[in-house]
């Protein structure tokens, strides 16, 4: 960990703090708390696309667990990431901004891939308002068993002192790419795996792509199930309080590995061809085996917890909610074309087109959320914190730029408020813009090379595809979109993510 390098990011969010307060929006949510309150449990897949679960219209990957959540619960067809990668994404599910407004944006890496140089990514500032810490003053005992990449353990945006009573999982989003990692972390220190180390990057030859090659890329202890465990352990430690589990499982971000078992139940399905990393990640006989294993072998987790909710009888008082940080990958071995993973939509993972960013979103809860709905009510993620809020009658006021769908999960839609736009800046592949208002998608690509380019222009409810630009046809909307960005943006605290204003002076300290 570079300390000089935290030292300074560390000291512009105070002054950060004082210009982002001006622009975000105040909630304060005054309803009494319920009188039981509800346990919650939120999962989030890794890089899994819009169309990836059978409810979304699936044709090869089997989801049955997830499915039977979308019957017996509600799934939405219009819900969004707030950034289409891993860190900012996840920072402003937890903090409820967006990206124009989030104190992380991007990947900021630090450290290397190697155990001796892992040093995570950007950590939050100290303090941040999350909803694990939202939930800790209204009495839940939280926990966050998965991948966090906000922040290392040594750091001020470790999960333990961002919110979260207890952590497992990976700190380094970098060490996530092997689901076979010599260790991960329990409650800021590393705790071993029974597996040797590995370079899941290092590449095959056809020459040397043999059985026992292959076999370098397997372990013994596959993440996936210590961090299943520990979220099953979490549910029976703390049965008899009220509890949020934020579960982030690495699936289905490469590196494509899944244990043997798994991967035979697909193998023949697809006409597999070796993947031998030349588009990075580990190597595999059976890329598209292994990459629908991986999903199945998701549910079936889910599926054991759903289990233990009902035999230690939570069920009806625990909801239970599904998505992912972003659209399908374009990298190590993954097929999107071939599985049909973002359905119809445009583009992938770290694109703002929708099949970067629109994702699947699904909620159980017996007896308060209806089953079989489906709504087309436009949501994102950085709504999830209001959502909460007003869940458990949070009563004190905090900044967000979201707006509760609770209305929307217990079907009282005459009460549910909508966006008047959804708003995505990111710093990376260029620099992207988008803004969502009503059915118009505008969006803006190379903003890095340049920021007056302009928009395309997409209606949605009639070209879901995003493949008619209609900018020439409507003016008025553009001048519209370019108000909405200046009145959005607030400068980032490194000009590594300023693109609206790069030449922008980073903020420091005063």
């Amino acid at each position: 960990m570079n300390a000089f390098r935290l030292k300074k990011y560390a000291g512009a969010v105070f002054s950060l703090l004082t210009v982002l307060v001006a622009g975000w929006f105040l909630v304060g949510y005054t309803s009494k708390a319920p009188a039981v309150r509800p346990n919650i449990i939120y999962i989030y897949a890794d890089d899994l696309g819009y169309a990836e679960l059978g409810c979304y219209g699936q044709q090869k990957i089997r989801t049955p667990h997830l499915d039977q959540i979308a019957r017996e619960g509600i799934r939405f067809t219009q819900h969004y990431t707030s950034m289409p990668v891993c860190a900012p994404a996840r920072c402003m599910l937890l903090t409820g901004r967006h990206g124009g407004h989030s104190y992380i944006r991007g990947n900021y890496e630090m450290g290397g891939f190697a155990d001796s140089l892992e040093g995570g990514q950007m950590p939050l500032y100290p303090g941040a308002f999350t909803i694990g810490r939202m939930l800790q003053q209204s009495g839940y005992r939280t926990a966050c068993i998965g991948k966090w990449g906000l922040g290392m353990a040594n750091t001020t945006g470790s999960p333990n002192e961002q919110g979260f009573d207890y952590f497992y999982g990976y700190l380094d989003q970098k060490q996530a790419h092997n689901f076979y990692p010599t260790h991960l972390w329990e409650n800021g220190k590393p705790v071993p795996l029974n597996n040797p180390v590995m370079d899941v990057h290092r590449r095959l030859t056809p020459e040397t792509a043999t059985p026992e090659a292959f076999a370098y890329y397997r372990g013994k202890d596959y993440a996936i199930d210590k961090m299943a465990q520990k979220a099953q352990a979490f549910v029976r430690e703390n049965k008899n309080r009220p509890f949020f589990l934020y579960l982030p499982f690495t699936v289905p971000h490469v590196s494509l590995q899944a244990p043997e078992a798994a991967v035979q139940a697909y193998v023949g399905k697809f006409n597999d061809q070796a993947y031998l990393g030349q588009r990075g990640y580990a190597s595999t006989p059976y890329p598209r085996a292994t990459y629908a294993a991986m999903i199945t072998y998701m549910d079936k987790q889910i599926g054991a917890l759903m289990q233990l909710l009902k035999e230690l009888k939570l069920d009806d008082n625990t909801i239970v909610m599904f998505s992912s940080d972003n659209g399908t990958t374009f990298n190590g071995g993954v097929e999107a074309a071939y599985f049909k993973s973002v359905g119809n939509l445009r583009g992938l993972k770290m694109d703002v087109y929708e099949g970067g960013i629109r994702e699947p979103m699904i909620a159980r809860w017996p007896g308060k959320i209806t089953a079989g709905k489906i709504t087309d009510h436009v949501s994102v993620q950085y709504d999830l914190l209001a959502t909460l809020a007003e869940l458990v009658g949070y009563q004190k006021p905090f900044v967000t730029d979201g707006i509760s769908f609770l209305p929307t999960l217990l079907g009282q839609s005459a009460k549910q408020k909508k966006h008047a736009y959804i708003y995505w800046e990111y710093p990376e592949k260029g620099g992207q813009l988008a803004i969502r208002m009503g059915n118009w998608k505008a969006v803006k690509t190379d903003v890095r090379k340049n920021r007056n380019d302009p928009w395309e222009l997409y209606d949605l409810s009639k070209d879901e595809s995003e493949t008619t630009n209609l900018a020439a046809s409507h003016p008025d909307l553009l001048k519209q979109f370019d108000a909405i960005v200046a009145r959005e943006h607030v400068p980032a605290h490194i000009n590594d993510w300023e693109i609206i204003n790069p030449k922008t002076t980073v903020l420091t300290k005063q």
